[in-house]
């Protein structure tokens, strides 16, 4: 048996004992504090369909556009055994410039505010 046959059959295993496992193991009584909507601990006193703020939805995009940034720099250690690795390090230079300064620009136009 190769490694990656290995692999892939333990990763199936485990994954179908830990699926049965929290079967077996978790209660399923839900009572009318974890059927209600709310689950903070107060009634809700409003509407739950008022619209989400603009800001909360600009900090979600900025939130995820630096996650990205972690996933192209990723690749970057091993950049060095490539033949040329200055081209890697100038494009990741790049992208680490134009994001700072898209962050400074959202920062000097009171997008990062939450109250005005």
């Amino acid at each position: 048996m190769n490694m990656i046959t290995f692999m892939l059959t333990t990763t199936l295993i485990l994954t179908m004992a830990l699926t049965s496992l929290n079967f077996c193991i978790t209660q399923m009584s839900p009572d009318s504090e974890k059927l209600s909507p709310y689950e903070c601990g107060f009634d809700p006193l409003g509407s739950a369909r008022l619209p989400f703020s603009i800001r909360f939805f600009l900090v979600a995009i900025l939130f995820l556009l630096f996650d990205l940034e972690i996933a192209l720099l990723l690749p970057l250690p091993w950049a060095i055994q490539l033949k040329y690795p200055t081209t890697t390090l100038t494009w990741t230079s790049i992208i680490i410039l134009l994001l700072t300064l898209g962050l400074i620009y959202e920062w000097t136009q009171g997008g990062l505010e939450w109250a005005e």
